[in-house]
C-alpha cells in the first residue's frame, strides 16, 4: 500500500459585520505572528469542521453560533510549503451569532479588527488574502502552490 497525504486540516470562520470581515492579529504561535487572519482552528480527531468552527468561535472571540447559521463558502488546498505539509482547509460563514466579539485569547491574539475584504491591512496573512479575494469573486475552491 502505498502512502497517503496526512494533510492537516483547519477550519476559518467568516464573520460579517456592515460588509466588513472580522481578523485577529497572531501572537506568540510561532507562525505568522503580527499578521490578520480569521478566526480559525486545526480539526480535532472526530471533529466535523464545522464544529471546529463553533468551537473556535467561542474560544478565540466569545460567540456562540448555532451549526445551521453556518453556510459553507469555500474549501482550499494548500500544497506543502512547510514542514507541516500539505493543508486542507474549509471556510465557513455565520448567518448569525449570539454575543459580541472579544479577544479571549491574549496569549494568541494581540488584537480584533473589522476590514473591508477590498481594504485588507498589508500584513495580513497570505493565503487568508487569497481566499477572502476567492470568496469575494464568488470561488467556492482554490488550489494554492507555494
Amino acid at each position: 500500500m502505498t502512502n497517503r497525504n496526512p494533510a492537516a486540516t483547519a477550519a476559518y470562520l467568516f464573520l460579517k459585520k456592515d460588509g466588513k470581515i472580522l481578523l485577529a492579529r497572531r501572537l506568540n504561535t510561532g507562525w505568522q505572528d503580527g499578521n490578520y487572519q480569521m478566526p480559525a482552528g486545526h480539526v480535532e480527531p472526530g471533529e466535523l469542521p464545522s464544529e471546529t468552527v463553533v468551537r473556535e468561535a467561542k474560544e478565540e472571540i466569545g460567540i456562540n453560533i448555532d451549526p445551521r447559521d453556518l453556510r459553507f463558502v469555500h474549501a482550499g488546498f494548500r500544497a506543502k510549503h512547510d514542514d507541516t505539509g500539505d493543508r486542507v482547509d474549509y471556510y465557513f460563514e455565520a448567518t448569525k451569532w449570539s454575543g459580541e466579539p472579544v479577544n479571549c485569547e491574549p496569549e494568541k491574539c494581540d488584537g480584533l479588527l473589522w476590514a473591508l475584504p477590498s481594504d485588507l491591512p498589508e500584513n495580513t496573512v497570505p493565503h487568508a488574502r487569497f481566499v477572502i479575494e476567492a470568496v469575494e469573486r464568488g470561488e467556492v475552491y482554490s488550489e494554492q502552490k507555494h
